[in-house]
């Protein structure tokens, strides 16, 4: 059992009617799914985003990445934060933001921390976490990499999260984890985590060396290069191998929206 009270044998998944997380085998919790329950994002802490962290979005940089601002590709782990406004669960409709035309699909393997990791060494690392979910880092497009704008990365349910967490032991690798997107069902991306910079423990074992991560907080693996962009009316599937698939439907801003 880890600090948040749970043995996390298989699936946990949140539900807008039970007062806490419940544990379920995966058929379980697909059967919930599909009777439409109301599901809530499955976190309890701080999101926190890495940028750069594929090969192929550094590459992409080119040459920017040697002048200014940047002068040279990062030496550690870009991060930033996903605030409480921005979460939002597996099959919620998300509002585009006011005088937004789209936003950027970000597929991301979702770190979930199951006890306080600071410190943490490299071959430890995957005993701290409590599982794996999925995230779409929804962003505003913009240019800036090494800085992120919050404008554009912490509008108001932008960031999709579920639609359970998976136990380690049921990811056999999540170094080697098919990443799928589809936009109105039409394949529009498709990458691995193989891919990443820095692997799950690497990850893990450089962010925690200078700040700590607590159970319930959620660390992102990084987005692939390529994501869509989504207009009102698309309805986005990110797919990962051994986890499931998250949805969710754009809508065109209503008032109020952020």
């Amino acid at each position: 059992m880890n600090e948040l009270g749970f043995n996390w044998q298989d699936t946990l998944i949140w539900c807008r009617h039970s007062p806490a997380p419940t544990e379920l085998p995966l058929a379980a919790a697909q059967a919930l799914l599909g009777q439409g329950s109301e599901l809530l994002p499955p976190v309890r802490g701080t999101v926190f985003g890495t940028l750069l962290n594929d090969k192929n979005a550094l590459q992409a940089l080119g040459d920017a990445v040697h002048q200014d601002p940047y002068k040279a590709p990062p030496k550690a782990p870009i991060l930033y934060i996903k605030p409480r406004n921005s979460h939002c669960a597996h099959g919620d409709r998300i509002p585009l933001p006011q005088g937004i035309d789209g936003l950027l699909a970000g597929p991301a393997l979702g770190l979930v921390i199951g006890r306080t990791a600071c410190r943490v060494p490299r071959d430890e690392a995957l005993s701290y976490l409590a599982g794996y979910t999925i995230v779409n880092d929804l962003t505003v497009p913009h240019d800036s990499y090494y800085r992120p704008a919050l404008p554009c990365k912490a509008r108001d349910h932008s960031c999709p999260i579920g639609p359970w967490v998976r136990a380690p032991r049921q990811i056999a690798n999540p170094d080697q984890l098919a990443i799928t997107v589809r936009v109105n069902d039409s394949i529009r991306l498709q990458a691995n985590t193989a891919d990443s910079i820095r692997p799950v423990a690497q990850l893990l074992h450089e962010v925690s060396a200078f700040m700590t991560l607590n159970a319930g907080d959620i660390l992102l693996a990084g987005v692939p290069a390529g994501a869509p962009l989504l207009h009102a009316g698309d309805t986005v599937s990110v797919e990962i191998e051994q986890i499931g698939t998250l949805t969710n439907t754009l809508i065109a801003a209503q008032g109020g929206a952020l």
